[in-house]
């Protein structure tokens, strides 16, 4: 289930004992809503990845936190902290492999 993350609920989910995927987005950007269909996708084909979004014209302060100054930016969050970082459009395959690669 993708979970759409703010300010309350940011650091509870990044707690969880799996990696989380952080996808940061915006609603006027078109690589967004494709990577956003990608991610929907993936959620349904693999119930067991946690994904979350934020949106950065609502979460403004969650992405400076993470200087977030390209999106679609997605972290990797692994026992809280950040693991790994990628920008841009990517692929179902791309995003499986970097669980993979923190699992």
């Amino acid at each position: 289930m993708i979970t759409n993350l703010n300010d309350a609920n940011f650091q509870q989910t990044i707690q969880s004992g799996t990696p989380v995927l952080v996808d940061f987005w915006a609603s006027w950007c078109a690589p967004c809503m494709k990577q956003g269909e990608i991610l929907h996708e993936l959620d349904e084909a693999n119930a067991s990845l946690q994904i979350g979004k934020v949106n950065v014209d609502e979460c403004r302060d969650l992405a400076m936190k993470f200087g977030i100054s390209a999106i679609p930016t997605m972290i990797l969050f692994k026992n809280g902290e950040p693991a790994e970082r990628i920008t841009g459009l990517h692929s179902a395959s791309q995003i499986l492999d970097i669980f993979k690669k923190h699992s």
